[in-house]
């Protein structure tokens, strides 16, 4: 990740700690019911939480495996999801400071990697992947959740702009073709997919990311003077001046390590 960009994360997400650890759509979730599912089927030993936020993965994984590793680059994050897993019996956890593009572990060390609406933040994720690949052991598995990106190339632009109004932090989201490619391009193969829909409440969603009352104000403009065709493609609801929530499209992908 170049430099400039881990700052950017890590002064987007160092302010929105605790907001982070408290968010409902983070604790759980169909996303995340189906990420330990897949995951306490392989009966791992060993566990890697990759970009961690407020701990919300690693904390079920704490319950099928010996050993959890959550890294995350943002220091703040970091403690506060340190504080919310030992609160609700993770202390064996172990946290660790660590860009996703130069995990500082030895090959083959983790039976499962997980990372969790996080990708759409990095910088390189073809780098990412191959670093996954690396320290997953041969057969080990990789369970992704992330924003999908859209194959319409309007709605695509649309969504991108609102994301990044809202977090300047965000790169971009990916189609599963790209990801598909990603993930075989390093020596991953992906066994299953699935696509789902989550709803973002407008109020929590941006006041996650602290955006100033004018930003959010030229944020719902924006959305409320895009083309129709854009909004419906995300289900945007809106009551007069105001936006009140909109569907994200979510991709789970679990692949294997050749």
């Amino acid at each position: 990740m170049s430099e400039a960009h881990a700052r950017r994360v890590q002064a987007q997400f160092g302010g929105s700690a605790a907001a982070s650890v408290t968010s409902a759509g983070h604790g759980a979730g169909e996303d995340l019911d189906r990420l330990v599912a897949w995951g306490a089927a392989r009966r791992p030993d060993r566990v890697l939480d990759l970009a961690t936020g407020g701990g919300h993965t690693a904390l079920p994984f704490a319950a099928i495996a010996r050993r959890v590793v959550a890294v995350d680059l943002t220091e703040p994050m970091l403690r506060a999801a340190r504080e919310h897993v030992r609160a609700r019996g993770g202390a064996h956890i172990e946290f660790v400071a660590a860009d996703t593009s130069a995990l500082p572990f030895g090959d083959g060390a983790f039976d499962v990697v997980t990372c969790r609406t996080a990708a759409h933040h990095f910088a390189d994720v073809a780098a990412a992947v191959r670093q996954i690949q690396r320290v997953l052991r041969p057969g080990g598995a990789f369970l992704l959740q992330d924003i999908l990106g859209h194959d319409d190339a309007e709605a695509s632009a649309f969504i991108l702009e609102v994301e990044r109004r809202r977090d300047p932090s965000h790169l971009r989201s990916y189609r599963a073709a790209e990801w598909k490619a990603f993930l075989r391009a390093a020596g991953l193969t992906v066994m299953e997919d699935a696509v789902i829909w989550k709803i973002r409440e407008w109020g929590d969603w941006t006041g996650r990311m602290r955006m100033s009352t004018e930003a959010r104000h030229e944020l719902e403009t924006f959305v409320r003077a895009a083309p129709e065709r854009c909004r419906a493609a995300f289900d945007f609801k809106l009551s007069g001046e105001r936006v009140e929530s909109f569907n994200d499209r979510q991709i789970l992908l679990r692949a294997e390590r050749d």
